[in-house]
């Protein structure tokens, strides 16, 4: 009994180069996948894009562990994806143009301060997933930013105004208050000199 419990936890099921091969295979249809499927995917997720990247990795798990549920097996696919997920990122380190491509491009969705529309719809980001991520990187509103950009990892980065709406306002309001001044110096009649 206890030999073919130490014979089910460590015995292949498969052949090692196929183990090792499953997760490879897995591993770059993800990658070409998640690309198809937009940087929202990556970080700006709401609850439908959760369920369906939890569902996603419980899919997949047969078609990487096989009919191999050994700890063995396990170990091997999850150090195969390990390894191949490093070598990767540590090529597209020093290949820039194919990180590039694999990954994309950071996509600009505020402009000068105006909101891109048609970027928010070509990345189906709403604008209330873009407002939200506003407020968590400390911007009120929409008018105190100059330039927000939807990066690669799905990020969104956002950009103040130069200066701020109310550092603005405020320095309008002194200097306003300064010319008014100035103006009342100039109404105020001299003060009379005695004569003698």
């Amino acid at each position: 009994m206890e030999a073919k419990l130490w014979h089910d936890m460590f015995a292949l099921g498969l052949p090692i180069v196929e183990k090792m091969l499953r997760p490879m295979i897995i591993y770059g249809f993800l990658v070409v996948g998640l690309r198809l499927a937009g940087k929202r995917q990556l970080a700006q997720l709401n609850p439908f894009d959760l369920v369906v990247l939890m569902t996603l990795a419980n899919t997949v798990q047969n078609a990487i562990i096989g009919d191999d549920t050994s700890l063995t097996g396990g170990i091997i696919g999850a150090g195969t994806l390990l390894l191949v997920n490093y070598a990767v990122v540590r090529f597209l380190y020093g290949h820039r143009k194919l990180d590039h491509l694999i990954e994309g491009r950071p996509d600009v969705l505020i402009e000068n301060g105006r909101i891109l529309k048609e970027r928010l719809k070509k990345e189906l980001v709403t604008l209330e997933e873009l407002k939200a991520s506003a407020h968590r990187q400390g911007f009120a509103s929409f008018e105190e930013v100059e330039r927000a950009v939807l990066e690669p990892g799905g990020t969104i980065s956002f950009f103040a105004k130069e200066p701020p709406p109310e550092l603005a306002r405020h320095q309008e309001l002194v200097r306003r208050l300064e010319e008014i001044s100035k103006q009342l110096s100039r109404l105020r009649p001299e003060p009379l000199t005695p004569t003698s």
